[in-house]
Protein backbone atom coordinates (compact mmCIF):
# COMPACT_ATOMS: atom_id res chain seq x y z
CA UNK A 1 0.00 0.00 0.00
CA UNK A 2 1.36 3.41 -1.00
CA UNK A 3 1.51 6.03 1.77
CA UNK A 4 0.83 9.72 1.13
CA UNK A 5 1.80 12.48 3.55
CA UNK A 6 -0.65 15.42 3.40
CA UNK A 7 0.79 18.70 4.71
CA UNK A 8 -1.71 21.56 5.01
CA UNK A 9 -2.53 23.94 7.83
CA UNK A 10 -6.26 23.97 6.97
CA UNK A 11 -7.87 20.99 8.76
CA UNK A 12 -10.88 20.93 6.41
CA UNK A 13 -8.72 20.61 3.29
CA UNK A 14 -6.51 18.05 5.00
CA UNK A 15 -9.51 15.95 6.07
CA UNK A 16 -11.10 15.98 2.60
CA UNK A 17 -7.83 15.01 0.86
CA UNK A 18 -7.17 12.24 3.37
CA UNK A 19 -10.68 10.84 2.99
CA UNK A 20 -10.41 10.70 -0.79
CA UNK A 21 -6.95 9.13 -0.67
CA UNK A 22 -8.07 6.45 1.79
CA UNK A 23 -11.17 5.75 -0.30
CA UNK A 24 -8.83 5.04 -3.24
CA UNK A 25 -6.71 2.61 -1.23
CA UNK A 26 -3.85 4.84 -0.02
CA UNK A 27 -2.50 4.91 3.50
CA UNK A 28 -2.10 8.47 4.80
CA UNK A 29 -0.05 10.57 7.18
CA UNK A 30 -0.92 14.13 8.19
CA UNK A 31 0.89 17.27 9.32
CA UNK A 32 -0.51 20.75 9.97
CA UNK A 33 2.72 22.69 9.48
CA UNK A 34 6.19 22.38 8.00
CA UNK A 35 7.98 21.68 11.28
CA UNK A 36 5.63 18.82 12.16
CA UNK A 37 6.03 17.42 8.63
CA UNK A 38 9.81 17.46 8.90
CA UNK A 39 9.73 15.73 12.28
CA UNK A 40 7.45 13.07 10.80
CA UNK A 41 9.70 12.60 7.76
CA UNK A 42 12.68 12.06 10.04
CA UNK A 43 10.84 9.07 11.54
CA UNK A 44 9.21 7.50 8.49
CA UNK A 45 9.28 7.96 4.73
CA UNK A 46 6.05 8.00 2.68
CA UNK A 47 5.65 7.27 -1.03
CA UNK A 48 4.66 10.87 -1.89
CA UNK A 49 4.04 14.23 -0.21
CA UNK A 50 1.09 16.54 -0.94
CA UNK A 51 2.50 19.86 0.24
CA UNK A 52 0.78 23.21 0.71
CA UNK A 53 3.15 26.11 -0.01
CA UNK A 54 1.68 28.51 2.55
CA UNK A 55 2.49 26.93 5.91
CA UNK A 56 3.21 28.34 9.35
CA UNK A 57 6.75 27.80 10.61
CA UNK A 58 8.82 26.09 7.94
CA UNK A 59 6.99 27.00 4.73
CA UNK A 60 6.32 24.66 1.82
CA UNK A 61 9.21 25.89 -0.31
CA UNK A 62 11.71 25.39 2.50
CA UNK A 63 10.32 21.93 3.21
CA UNK A 64 10.46 21.03 -0.48
CA UNK A 65 14.11 22.10 -0.55
CA UNK A 66 14.80 20.04 2.60
CA UNK A 67 13.21 16.97 1.00
CA UNK A 68 15.08 17.41 -2.29
CA UNK A 69 18.42 17.73 -0.50
CA UNK A 70 17.84 14.23 0.89
CA UNK A 71 15.93 12.27 -1.73
CA UNK A 72 13.86 12.19 -4.90
CA UNK A 73 10.64 11.63 -2.91
CA UNK A 74 7.77 12.78 -5.18
CA UNK A 75 6.16 16.08 -4.16
CA UNK A 76 2.87 17.58 -5.36
CA UNK A 77 2.42 21.21 -4.32
CA UNK A 78 -0.86 22.88 -3.40
CA UNK A 79 -0.90 26.56 -4.36
CA UNK A 80 -3.35 29.47 -4.42
CA UNK A 81 -4.20 30.99 -7.79
CA UNK A 82 -2.09 34.11 -7.21
CA UNK A 83 1.09 32.26 -6.26
CA UNK A 84 2.55 31.78 -9.73
CA UNK A 85 6.04 32.94 -8.68
CA UNK A 86 6.11 30.53 -5.72
CA UNK A 87 4.81 27.75 -7.96
CA UNK A 88 7.67 28.29 -10.40
CA UNK A 89 10.18 28.33 -7.53
CA UNK A 90 8.68 25.08 -6.27
CA UNK A 91 9.13 23.44 -9.65
CA UNK A 92 12.69 24.77 -9.78
CA UNK A 93 13.33 23.13 -6.42
CA UNK A 94 12.22 19.81 -7.88
CA UNK A 95 8.51 19.45 -7.12
CA UNK A 96 6.95 16.93 -9.50
CA UNK A 97 3.58 18.60 -9.97
CA UNK A 98 1.22 21.20 -8.55
CA UNK A 99 -2.51 21.64 -8.04
CA UNK A 100 -4.13 25.06 -7.73
CA UNK A 101 -6.65 25.81 -4.99
CA UNK A 102 -9.59 25.42 -5.05
CA UNK A 103 -9.15 21.96 -6.54
CA UNK A 104 -11.10 18.78 -7.16
CA UNK A 105 -10.09 16.05 -4.67
CA UNK A 106 -10.63 13.47 -7.43
CA UNK A 107 -8.20 15.35 -9.68
CA UNK A 108 -5.63 15.47 -6.88
CA UNK A 109 -5.91 11.72 -6.34
CA UNK A 110 -5.49 11.19 -10.09
CA UNK A 111 -2.35 13.36 -10.00
CA UNK A 112 -1.02 11.32 -7.08
CA UNK A 113 -1.53 8.09 -9.03
CA UNK A 114 0.14 9.54 -12.13
CA UNK A 115 3.21 10.80 -10.27
CA UNK A 116 3.63 7.53 -8.36
CA UNK A 117 3.23 5.48 -11.51
CA UNK A 118 5.88 7.50 -13.31
CA UNK A 119 8.16 7.42 -10.29
CA UNK A 120 8.41 3.64 -10.14
CA UNK A 121 11.71 2.37 -11.56
CA UNK A 122 10.14 -0.55 -13.38
CA UNK A 123 7.15 1.42 -14.65
CA UNK A 124 6.57 -0.60 -17.76
CA UNK A 125 9.50 0.84 -19.68
CA UNK A 126 11.49 -1.60 -21.77
CA UNK A 127 14.80 -2.68 -20.33
CA UNK A 128 17.07 -0.61 -22.49
CA UNK A 129 19.83 1.95 -22.36
CA UNK A 130 19.91 5.09 -24.44
CA UNK A 131 23.36 6.60 -25.01
CA UNK A 132 24.21 9.94 -26.54
CA UNK A 133 27.64 11.50 -26.19
CA UNK A 134 28.70 11.31 -22.55
CA UNK A 135 25.12 10.78 -21.31
CA UNK A 136 23.60 7.34 -20.66
CA UNK A 137 19.95 6.73 -19.75
CA UNK A 138 19.18 3.38 -18.12
CA UNK A 139 15.40 2.95 -18.44
CA UNK A 140 15.20 -0.20 -16.31
CA UNK A 141 17.23 1.30 -13.45
CA UNK A 142 15.55 4.71 -13.85
CA UNK A 143 18.99 6.27 -13.82
CA UNK A 144 20.94 8.82 -15.85
CA UNK A 145 24.72 9.03 -15.85
CA UNK A 146 27.03 11.68 -17.23
CA UNK A 147 30.62 10.58 -17.79
CA UNK A 148 29.90 7.68 -15.46
CA UNK A 149 28.52 9.76 -12.58
CA UNK A 150 24.85 9.41 -11.61
CA UNK A 151 22.73 12.55 -11.94
CA UNK A 152 20.00 13.49 -9.46
CA UNK A 153 16.84 13.79 -11.56
CA UNK A 154 13.28 13.90 -10.33
CA UNK A 155 10.83 11.34 -11.73
CA UNK A 156 9.35 13.98 -14.05
CA UNK A 157 12.75 15.11 -15.30
CA UNK A 158 13.71 11.52 -16.04
CA UNK A 159 10.48 10.82 -17.93
CA UNK A 160 10.81 13.98 -20.00
CA UNK A 161 14.44 13.28 -20.92
CA UNK A 162 13.75 9.64 -21.79
CA UNK A 163 10.73 10.55 -23.92
CA UNK A 164 12.67 13.13 -25.92
CA UNK A 165 15.71 10.85 -26.25
CA UNK A 166 13.48 8.09 -27.64
CA UNK A 167 12.26 10.49 -30.35
CA UNK A 168 15.50 12.13 -31.52
CA UNK A 169 15.26 15.20 -33.76
CA UNK A 170 11.48 15.27 -33.54
CA UNK A 171 10.04 18.58 -32.34
CA UNK A 172 7.33 18.48 -29.66
CA UNK A 173 5.25 21.43 -28.56
CA UNK A 174 4.75 22.13 -24.85
CA UNK A 175 1.16 20.95 -25.11
CA UNK A 176 2.27 17.70 -26.73
CA UNK A 177 4.84 17.08 -24.01
CA UNK A 178 2.29 17.88 -21.31
CA UNK A 179 -0.05 15.32 -22.85
CA UNK A 180 2.50 12.61 -23.72
CA UNK A 181 4.74 12.81 -20.63
CA UNK A 182 2.51 14.27 -17.90
CA UNK A 183 -0.71 12.70 -19.17
CA UNK A 184 -2.66 15.94 -18.78
CA UNK A 185 -4.87 17.85 -21.15
CA UNK A 186 -3.05 20.47 -23.27
CA UNK A 187 -4.99 23.24 -21.51
CA UNK A 188 -2.96 22.54 -18.37
CA UNK A 189 -0.26 25.15 -17.64
CA UNK A 190 2.49 24.17 -20.07
CA UNK A 191 4.90 26.61 -18.40
CA UNK A 192 5.75 23.56 -16.28
CA UNK A 193 7.56 22.17 -19.35
CA UNK A 194 9.75 25.27 -19.60
CA UNK A 195 10.83 24.89 -15.98
CA UNK A 196 11.65 21.19 -16.35
CA UNK A 197 13.61 21.71 -19.58
CA UNK A 198 15.66 24.41 -17.86
CA UNK A 199 16.36 22.13 -14.89
CA UNK A 200 17.35 19.27 -17.20
CA UNK A 201 19.75 21.51 -19.11
CA UNK A 202 21.41 22.53 -15.87
CA UNK A 203 22.03 18.87 -15.09
CA UNK A 204 22.99 17.31 -18.43
CA UNK A 205 24.45 20.15 -20.49
CA UNK A 206 28.02 21.41 -20.14
CA UNK A 207 26.78 24.87 -21.15
CA UNK A 208 23.08 25.20 -20.29
CA UNK A 209 22.86 28.55 -22.07
CA UNK A 210 24.12 26.87 -25.27
CA UNK A 211 22.47 23.45 -25.09
CA UNK A 212 23.92 20.62 -27.10
CA UNK A 213 21.14 18.10 -26.55
CA UNK A 214 17.88 19.82 -25.50
CA UNK A 215 17.24 22.37 -28.22
CA UNK A 216 14.54 25.03 -28.34
CA UNK A 217 12.77 25.38 -31.67
CA UNK A 218 11.41 28.91 -31.34
CA UNK A 219 7.68 29.21 -31.76
CA UNK A 220 7.25 25.43 -31.82
CA UNK A 221 8.73 23.61 -28.83
CA UNK A 222 11.70 21.37 -28.01
CA UNK A 223 13.65 18.56 -29.60
CA UNK A 224 16.40 16.21 -28.58
CA UNK A 225 19.50 16.28 -30.79
CA UNK A 226 21.80 13.30 -30.18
Amino acid sequence: METVLVVDDEPTIRDVVVQYLRREGFATLEAGDGDAARELLEREWPSLVVLDLMLPGTDGLALCRWIRDRSQLPVIMLTARGEEADRIVGLELGADDYVTKPFSPRELVARVRTVLRRGVAANGLPEERVRFGDIEIDAAAHEVRKRGSALKLTAREFDLLLFLARHPRRVFSRDQLMSRVWGYEPAFDSGTITVHVRRLREKIEDEPARPRYLETVWGVGYRFSP
